[in-house]
């Protein structure tokens, strides 16, 4: 016979740390009843647990792994690709509790505002709301991820105490900064698992389980609710969860396959009647050596190349495409990073000397660096997930992903580049050669961000996403999205800092729900 339990019931200890659950030892068939379920325990569900302690809100966190990295559960993630080369669908994440942060880099940057705007040269661009709406939550989102005091763009007044930026002539490219986070007293950036785990612990109106994998989303009759959760574990345990709200912070690739894989009342799956969820999919491109950069005098300021230390907060300078240029040339987002020196060819020093009379500047100290980055790419439908007939240990139908990468997005980033090189050379400053021209010198050996994005897309207009502006899945009055998933268009700086700001502002909707 099901037992029907409160939320916090498993979890609570006399001691001021309550253990997590192990959902391996739940007793078959239990009943979970709490107000409010958040389905992953990565950097998004964390921080709503986190933003949620001390409220009457009940809450129950079901995690997928442990608290560190088990082959077998990782294996969920298999799945296949076809079309464009892109990573493994199983080493691109980490299942277990910290999520992707588990083996992110810890770069921060806040979107600009012109991520947010519809485009005419972008075609599905357009955000229900501007950048102003998650203003009020980068400050805490900056806090959980250990980046330091909201400095990033204000460095511009640095030079007197730092070295200069370099000197670019008037045009579309500027040095722009990422902030990086770091876990105290390490010097890795935050594991939210790690870093957080006895906070959540500490939550009186929260119990955290693990190994817990939900694998069906049951919907009422006609579909309208979210009435139960199904969750299973690798041991074979199974139990129920029955919650007021659901917020799935999965992370995009997994939230899609739940949604479509939970189609028993709705043959097409959860929230998808406009045959949206999965759609969309991005990730940042990130190729090697896209130029070669010679800086004539040789001087080049070290956070263009390494981590520093300024005014308390660690930083490194990046070169991007202003929002007025932009706007004015039609181009998508890019950022360019200096990875490592390096040597020039014969043809390489011949243009140098060349270019150095030609401006009439002294070369004779010239540094030479490759050049690094990442790139935007233009929302495709057709870059999308669907499910495939083979099955995981869980019964979970597995993923394919159908990858596509448009020339002109390689076009975009190409034209930035040669803007740069332009205003190096009007402020005879250096000169930039272009490495990469054609697609097959794009692909040959891409990297990628593991940047996962866009799979349930938020629109107002049902008919063109899957979340609205409140997060909320269309149609589907108690079931939300936390994460880089909801976004329309995607930018060309790390998801993490803007989705943990996205989450931290569900987080108030739900308070107003739930109270």
């Amino acid at each position: 016979m099901a037992s029907a339990v409160g939320c916090c019931e498993h979890s609570r200890e006399a001691s001021a740390l309550s253990a997590f659950i192990d959902a391996r030892a739940v007793p078959e068939g239990t009943v979970l009843q709490p107000d409010l379920a958040i389905v992953g325990g990565g950097p998004a569900g964390i921080s709503m647990a986190l933003q949620l302690a001390g409220t009457p809100i009940r809450m129950v966190l079901l995690e997928s792994g442990g608290m560190t990295f088990d082959a077998k559960i990782q294996a969920l993630y298999d799945g296949s690709e076809a079309g464009a080369p892109y990573l493994s669908l199983a080493a691109s994440r980490m299942r277990y509790l910290g999520g992707g942060t588990n083996i992110w880099g810890g770069w921060c940057r806040p979107m600009d505002k012109i991520e947010f705007e519809e485009r005419r040269w972008m075609p599905y661009s357009g955000w229900p709301f501007g950048r102003e709406a998650l203003e009020p939550y980068y400050p805490r989102a900056q806090a959980l991820c250990e980046a330091g005091p909201w400095l990033y763009d204000k460095a511009e007044g640095w030079s007197v105490e730092q070295e200069p930026t370099i000197a670019l002539g008037e045009g579309g490219v500027v040095s722009r900064w990422f902030q990086f986070s770091k876990m105290r007293d390490s010097a890795l950036p935050t594991h939210f698992g790690e870093r957080y785990a006895n906070d959540l612990k500490r939550i009186a109106n929260l119990s955290t389980y693990l190994h817990a994998n939900v694998t069906r989303l049951g919907l009422a009759p006609g579909g309208a609710t979210v009435e139960q959760l199904d969750v299973a574990t690798l041991s074979g345990r199974r139990f129920v969860v029955r919650p007021k709200c659901v917020v799935l912070a999965m992370g995009a690739v997994e939230i899609a396959r739940l949604m479509l894989a939970s189609n028993d009342v709705m043959p097409a799956g959860v929230g998808n009647a406009q045959d949206l969820v999965g759609r969309y999919f991005a990730d940042h491109p990130i190729p090697r050596d896209i130029a070669t950069l010679v800086l004539f005098d040789g001087k080049l300021a070290p956070f263009y190349l390494h981590n520093q230390i300024i005014h308390g907060a660690i930083m490194r300078a990046g070169l991007f495409p202003s929002e007025k240029y932009r706007r004015a040339r039609a181009v998508m987002d890019s950022s360019v990073t200096i990875e490592s020196e390096t040597r020039l060819d014969d043809l390489g020093k011949a243009a140098l000397a060349a270019t150095a009379f030609a401006l009439g500047v002294e070369a004779g100290d010239a540094v030479v660096y490759s050049l690094g980055g990442g790139c935007e790419l233009t929302p495709d439908p057709d870059r999308r997930f669907t499910l495939e007939a083979e099955r995981d240990a869980l019964g979970m139908p597995k993923l394919k992903l159908h990858m596509r990468i448009a020339d002109s997005d390689f076009a975009h980033f190409r034209g930035t580049l040669k803007e740069l090189g332009r205003q190096l050379l009007a402020s005879r400053t250096g000169m930039l050669r272009l490495n990469r021209k054609e697609r097959g010198q794009w692909l040959d050996g891409l990297d990628w961000g593991n940047h996962h994005m866009g799979t349930t897309r938020m629109h107002v207009d049902p008919k063109k996403g899957v979340v609205d502006a409140n997060l909320q899945v269309h149609g589907v009055s108690n079931l939300f999205v936390a994460g880089s998933s909801i976004y329309p268009t995607y930018g060309a700086v790390n998801p993490t800092l803007n989705l943990l700001a996205l989450a931290l502002r569900l987080v108030d909707h739900l308070k107003g729900l739930l109270r």
